[in-house]
């Protein structure tokens, strides 16, 4: 097996460029509350704009299922659907992009409608970390691994997406010890091993997760 630094320092050196490129997008959105998102040329879908609220209910989506389906979904709804379809249009548009739990998502987004402001005023917030722990307490359907990513993809540097593709490289890897349940102890264990390897490449957490999503599935998603 090829040890983690290795790998990482090889998906360094091949998409360096798009790594940064989603980098600025996210930033836009912490910086201008907008951003133009392109996937090109790791899925055939036209660049389209998303708000911090359409990346809250983004995050919705891909839990329990995977970044090209939340991708594929939060184009075809777009920033004015996210905020003002009724939960009927919502599910019909998930259902039909096949989302298991089209209704649950559906609900839980207009749900969130209640939390755009909080969500908008924690963009502003400087520590990830502090703004996690408001969001796993006040957001429905969201737990550590979806307001971590929420946080990195409104800009934010300092947490790690615990999904199954990070957790599998570190078990994989003999970074953290393998676990079937992604805990609260066990996410931030995780974090932590993260966080070394960060260091030790001089990576914030952000640009590392996108290193070894790609590592796991040869595309730089979100």
């Amino acid at each position: 097996m090829i040890p983690a630094k290795e790998e990482i320092q090889k998906a360094i050196s091949e998409v360096k460029q798009f790594v940064d490129e989603r980098i600025s997008q996210f930033k836009s959105l912490k910086e201008k509350g907008i951003t133009k998102f392109s996937f090109k040329p790791f899925l055939k879908i036209e660049p389209y704009d998303a708000d911090i609220f359409s990346e809250g209910c983004f995050c919705i989506l891909t839990a329990n299922s995977s970044a090209t389906m939340g991708i594929k979904i939060q184009k075809e709804v777009g920033i004015e659907g996210f905020h003002n379809y009724d939960i009927d249009k919502l599910y019909e548009i998930i259902r039909k992009n096949g989302h298991r739990f089209a209704m649950q998502r559906a609900e839980r987004i207009v749900k969130l409608r209640d939390k755009k402001t909080l969500l908008e005023n924690l963009a502003k917030e400087k520590n990830g970390k502090f703004a996690r722990e408001i969001l796993v307490k006040e957001v429905h359907g969201y737990g550590y691994k979806e307001a971590s990513h929420f946080l990195r993809n409104i800009g934010f540097d300092d947490v790690a997406i615990i999904d199954r593709h990070i957790s599998r490289f570190l078990f994989e890897k003999g970074l953290v010890k393998p676990r079937k349940t992604i805990t609260k102890k066990v996410y931030l264990e995780c974090e932590e091993a993260l966080e070394k390897i960060s260091q030790d490449f001089g990576l914030t957490q952000a640009k590392l997760d996108l290193y070894i999503f790609y590592i796991k599935t040869k595309k730089v998603l979100k």
